[in-house]
């Protein structure tokens, strides 16, 4: 797990880093027999600019907000295949993509 203000694991099969390692996911894309998630725009952001990412899901929102935190980083081009897309009542939408290499 990654992040810079949790100040204990949650069990003792978690780990937490303070920095993000591209090189370090990569191998455990490698070695992993199942899915990786990675959420927050942050990170997620770091994982995208390193070409980490096979899939993406975007949750859109019917809110418009100034501010936050940006939820692509910037100069990041990716090529997208929409893969399925799903509506719910309150007006969220959800899309799901394959990044193309």
């Amino acid at each position: 797990m990654y992040s810079r203000t949790l100040q204990a694991e949650s069990s003792a099969r978690t780990r937490i880093e303070r920095e993000f390692d591209p090189d370090a996911i990569r191998r455990l894309k490698e070695s992993s027999g199942a899915d990786i998630t990675i959420g927050g725009a942050e990170i997620a952001g770091q994982a995208m600019s390193a070409g980490l990412i096979d899939e993406c899901h975007l949750l859109l929102n019917p809110i418009v907000l100034g501010g936050g935190k940006q939820a692509l980083p910037d100069n990041l081009r990716m090529r997208l295949e929409l893969l399925g897309e799903r509506r719910f009542r309150s007006g969220v939408v959800h899309l799901h993509y394959r990044v193309i290499v």
